[in-house]
């Protein structure tokens, strides 16, 4: 069932020390869908996730959750709604997958209450969803760069929130632990109706797998909407100053970007032909 909470940001600024980061953006989340956020280096994209989990505070404008400010709402009542994974999170030395996994289950305990058959559940849904059932007694420190990205999302799905924000969750993995990663949250997705909110590096993997593309461009929205809409040679040159030509997938029919470097210069792009979505 797809989830009724909304996200949203108004009139949003942020930044550290004297430099902004963010400067006055609107955005809406559309409930129920992925939306990956993408833009060159230093634009923004970390610190309006950490804004949006109310880690970061806002100098000005807000952050809305179902149209109350979440930097007012109690700590484990936005747990409960709102999960993160930050980029490289860090496990306690020696701790297990279980352990981990469980540490998802905080924002439901109340003082003195203890674990219950409910928290075990959630834990092996949790573990079941991710395949890591057969981990669950390793150590997180034993693990490869996919194992353990799949655990630290193992814990994010105990948590049961409706709404999951990940900050580049396929740093540092190959190609083929990253398409598992985000495999695995379009099944979320899919199965749970779980809003998903992702920064990714990635052009392509962020136009193949989200459903809504947010492009950030010197601390502004530069263009939200559907990749084939937000992913073009113009967006591509304005937001990462690089030429390119956007062609269609032939694999998942959405836009896919091919750089221009120097080396590499084609008649068509001596020319400045190229190849659109939807020409």
């Amino acid at each position: 069932m797809t989830t009724t909470h909304t996200l949203a940001v108004e009139h949003l600024t942020l930044g550290y020390a004297d430099r902004v980061v963010i400067d006055s953006l609107d955005l809406a989340v559309p409930p129920g869908r992925i939306t990956a956020i993408v833009g060159a280096n230093a634009c923004g994209k970390s610190t309006l996730l950490r804004s949006m989990s109310r880690l970061l505070a806002p100098r000005g404008g807000h952050v809305l959750l179902d149209g109350k400010q979440v930097h007012r709402l109690p700590a484990k009542q936005l747990a409960r709604t709102l999960g993160l994974l930050p980029q490289s999170p860090t496990a306690p030395e020696g701790i297990t997958v279980a352990d981990l996994v469980g540490r998802g289950r905080n924002p439901h305990q109340r003082v003195f209450s203890r674990w219950s058959s409910e928290d075990d559940a959630a834990v092996a849904a949790a573990l079941d969803a991710t395949q890591t059932a057969e981990l669950a007694d390793r150590s997180v420190d034993e693990l490869s760069g996919g194992q353990r990205q799949r655990v630290w999302i193992a814990m994010a799905l105990a948590q049961q929130t409706d709404l999951l924000l990940l900050d580049e969750p396929t740093t540092f993995l190959d190609v083929s632990h990253q398409v598992e990663v985000l495999d695995l949250l379009t099944d979320l997705n899919l199965t749970r109706g779980t809003t998903i909110v992702m920064v990714l590096h990635d052009l392509n993997l962020a136009a193949r797998y989200a459903d809504h593309l947010v492009a950030l461009a010197g601390g502004r929205l530069y263009a939200a909407g559907e990749p084939a809409q937000v992913l073009t040679q113009e967006c591509v040159r304005t937001v990462f100053g690089l030429e390119s030509q956007v062609i269609t997938d032939p694999t998942s029919g959405k836009p896919l970007m091919l750089p221009i470097g120097r080396h590499h210069v084609t008649t068509g792009a001596q020319t400045g032909v190229g190849v659109s979505v939807g020409s």
